[in-house]
């Protein structure tokens, strides 16, 4: 074992999280930047457990200098790496924020500190971040792994006896087996939200304009079985918090900070049975009124009365993966949904007054121009509120990531998360995505304007300011998609040379 790991009793942990905002600019520029939930929950458990813990947020730093001085100060046993598997932009493993997180192991260190990382480029990239310093990574659920890795080294006992992790034992590297998920996720105490300087998001939201928005996760995991997507943290199950777990954060929230409005970050909103309904319940009986916006599923939209409780409850807002308007698209990724169940969720949606969001994938292998141009048309037919477009992004551990590991040689990871390069050898290039990516928001934001036109007319009043913007930039939208068009099909007829 690495020789700066302590040998004495000590109880102060440093944690923080490899995620800054302010080196993947387009998310800077979103200004919608969300607290390190699973950083908060692990400082929790540790708190619980007789731990003095301090959090290091990095969210809104420039650098990373700063750490050295804080880490002087609070003088921990144990410096922690714990990213928040909840944003799914940590499953991305940037290579900006991969840097990052070298660098403070190597401050960390520098001042003899032992380094503990839990993330899920830790977990796909276990060797490199042992190469750099790290003393121990935590594959997969990371609060009680974690408190049995000090534990052990406190109590002198041999890291192999773990669960879920991964060391260096002169100089070989050591796999633990994996650890048994956390079924009853209520046994966690709440988030250490007082670690975190609220006023300080806030003002980033402020400035945006925009609502202050928490985030809450109320599950772990998904059941579904995507190709393309990873779970490296935790896994391909699905349990969840009771409803009335919930809603007590979500009143101390309201309490304590003001905050009505919530992103519930789940992978999948909602899906064991009943919840939602007793969800809407718990929140009746302590009267909290509050709006939330969620990811589900449009075939999961579709059962019973699910939409009706969401909205009941406070739904704002659905963003549903409909990734293509191609059923033969759909089909390969293994999405286990159809095109007319977007159709039909997306306008059940519509009725309710709930927000409709598509996320919106490119360039998954087989696709061609028919397909691309099947999911323009879903767009432009459905004009859902929102969307976001991305491209087949191959992640370790996928059958996807398998298909197409052979050409990951001379890039494997994004360096933030607008890089948009096709890593792999798909149908079109790189640059023909990059420009669809624009054309596609164009082609949207077109359609968008044409619907508002009509509602200006009809109810004047009904229109806000985004939605005259939206019709006002109308005159850029056009003339520019076409110059796109035009720069699209000259792209696919280099790439068929």
């Amino acid at each position: 074992m690495a020789s700066t790991l302590p040998e004495k009793l000590h109880k102060k942990v440093v944690f923080s999280n490899a995620y800054f905002y302010k080196f993947d600019t387009k998310q800077w520029k979103n200004k919608t930047p969300f607290p390190p939930l699973g950083t908060i929950y692990a400082a929790s458990f540790l708190r619980k457990n007789g731990f003095e813990v301090s959090l290091f947020d990095t969210n809104f730093l420039d650098s990373i200098t700063s750490l050295k001085s804080f880490l002087e100060d609070k003088k921990p046993s144990y410096f922690v790496i714990y990213d928040d598997g909840f944003n799914y932009l940590t499953k991305m493993c940037l290579t900006n924020m991969r840097e990052a997180a070298f660098e403070m192991i190597q401050i960390a260190k520098s001042l003899q500190i032992p380094v503990i990382c839990s993330s899920s480029d830790a977990t796909d990239h276990s060797e490199k971040y042992l190469e750099k310093g790290a003393d121990i990574i935590i594959k997969g659920e990371g609060e009680i792994t974690l408190l049995e890795t000090i534990t052990a080294i406190q109590d002198n006992k041999p890291l192999t006896e773990v669960d879920g992790i991964i060391f260096k034992d002169d100089d070989k590297i050591i796999k633990n087996k994996a650890r048994t998920v956390l079924k009853n996720l209520d046994e966690l105490p709440q988030p250490a939200w007082d670690l975190i300087d609220i006023n300080q998001y806030k003002k980033i939201w402020n400035s945006g304009k925009q609502e202050f928005t928490l985030n809450l996760a109320t599950t772990r995991g998904c059941p579904y079985k995507c190709n393309w997507c990873a779970k490296p943290i935790y896994g391909n199950r699905y349990n969840s918090h009771s409803p009335k777990y919930i809603v007590e954060q979500i009143k101390f929230l309201q309490d304590n900070f003001n905050v009505k409005r919530f992103w519930m970050c789940d992978d999948i909103f909602g899906l064991k049975p009943n919840w939602v309904q007793e969800f809407n319940q718990e929140l009746k009986k302590e009267k909290l009124n509050i709006s939330y916006y969620i990811q589900s599923r449009a075939d999961l939209l579709l059962k019973e009365d699910t939409i009706d409780a969401l909205a009941e409850s406070g739904l704002e807002e659905v963003w549903i993966g409909a990734e293509s308007g191609s059923q033969k698209i759909l089909d390969a990724m293994d999405k286990g949904t159809t095109v007319d169940q977007i159709y039909t969720a997306t306008k059940l949606l519509k009725e309710k007054n709930v927000r409709i969001a598509f996320f919106i994938q490119f360039g998954y292998l087989t696709e061609n121009k028919e397909d691309i141009n099947k999911t323009i048309a879903m767009i432009q037919e459905l004009v859902p509120d929102n969307i976001g477009v991305s491209i087949s992004y191959p992640l370790p551990g996928t059958k996807f990531y398998d298909k197409v590991k052979d050409d990951l040689k001379l890039k494997a990871n994004w360096t933030d998360s607008d890089d948009l390069d096709m890593m792999f050898q798909g149908t079109f290039s790189s640059k023909f995505y990059k420009k669809l990516q624009r054309f596609v928001h164009k082609e949207f934001r077109k359609s968008q304007a044409k619907i508002f036109v009509k509602q200006l007319f009809k109810s004047p009043k009904s229109l806000n300011f985004n939605k005259l913007r939206t019709i006002l930039l109308y005159g850029y939208y056009a003339p520019t998609a076409i110059i796109d068009k035009i720069t699209l099909q000259k792209l696919e007829q280099l790439n068929a040379k």
